[in-house]
């Protein structure tokens, strides 16, 4: 066959067809990863859940819908049961106020409000410092951790006025934390013994030198 010459238009043509054929081969590989990739985050999320609240026997997942919190924010819930009746939920929660930015987490609270657990789905804090939070705020030494407690009014750091001991020189990014947590629980606040909403509010504290 007859090589192409090199002339401008012949180039423009390899080019568009190569860029068509890359093109195609990566929508190709997004189809078939797609998939997968929900799958996997939808693993993560229940693993997530399970481990933030009581033992329950429902889907929360399938049962989950949004709460406005104290701020306008709207949070979504996971509400959790056993022979459907309410044991508590798990509340996906965030706070922009992080040293590095935006904070995300999941937290569970038992039917008296009590956080039961937490984890940290996602921050940029410092790796050493900020980056604790997926462990000191459930460490039983002083007054660390959070596990257990009535959020009330708000959970805040003792340099704040608070109770809670922030993580040490990581002051911004524990404020930071207390305030997703508290956002968290102004959303469960609105939760009824069936797992919906109702139309109380409570008021949400909480907000630095890393």
């Amino acid at each position: 066959m007859e090589k192409l010459k090199s002339t401008l238009p012949n180039m423009l043509l390899s080019l568009t067809i190569t860029c068509v054929v890359a093109g195609a081969i990566l929508a190709s590989v997004n189809d078939m990863t797609a998939g997968a990739i929900a799958a996997s985050k939808a693993a993560a999320l229940e693993t997530a859940i399970k481990e933030v609240v009581p033992e329950f026997n429902n889907k929360p997942v399938e049962e989950a819908y949004m709460s406005a919190a104290s701020t306008g924010d709207s949070l979504r819930i996971y509400p959790a049961k056993m022979d459907g009746e309410l044991v508590g939920a798990a509340v996906e929660s965030f706070s922009n106020s992080g040293f590095s930015g935006e904070i995300r987490v999941i937290v569970g609270f038992n039917t008296e409000g009590k956080i039961t657990n937490y984890s940290v789905l996602q921050h940029s804090e410092t790796p050493g410092l900020g980056s604790k939070m997926q462990e000191w705020f459930r460490t039983d030494r002083n007054k660390q951790s959070i596990i257990g407690r009535s959020v009330g009014d708000g959970l805040k750091v003792s340099k704040d006025g608070g109770d809670v001991d922030a993580i040490t020189a990581a002051t911004i990014s524990s404020r930071a934390f207390l305030d997703a947590v508290n956002r968290a629980y102004s959303a469960f606040a609105q939760v009824d013994a069936a797992g919906g909403a109702t139309s109380s509010h409570q008021t949400e504290g909480g907000n630095s030198d890393e």
